[in-house]
């Protein structure tokens, strides 16, 4: 149950030091982490319902 969390927290840290290094404002961090955050989120929410269906 943790895989879709870890995947929003684990995306939204790598969208914001990826807007920062490329000298993006904070609003543009914030755009980052948030789109970075959707798609890990997503990935992990898969990845729990494949864990979860191949242990039943």
């Amino acid at each position: 149950m943790i895989f879709p969390l870890a995947g929003i927290v684990l995306g939204a840290l790598l969208g914001a030091v990826r807007a920062k290094k490329r000298g993006g404002k904070p609003a543009d961090m914030a755009q980052w982490a948030a789109a970075y955050g959707m798609i890990f989120g997503l990935v992990g929410l898969f990845v729990l319902i494949f864990v979860e269906r191949s242990y039943t």
